[in-house]
């Protein structure tokens, strides 16, 4: 599994992904809000199969 996923986009999918689950655990949003574990999860791991799939890569490059 090779990494995709650069660091602001990184930092950007946890807040994202956090912020989705604490609004579906305290029933602010519904159900949907639990799909906030998908961008954490790529943040987490720093791969995402869609960046893959369609050929892009906001890591830098490595010299």
């Amino acid at each position: 599994m090779n990494v995709n996923v650069g660091t602001i986009v990184r930092v950007l999918r946890i807040v994202a992904g956090l912020v989705l689950i604490a609004l579906a655990a305290t029933n602010t949003v519904g159900w949907w809000g639990w799909l906030g574990v998908v961008p954490l999860a790529t943040g987490l791991f720093r791969f995402c199969p869609a960046y893959t799939l369609l050929g892009i890569n906001t890591c830098p490059l490595k010299k």
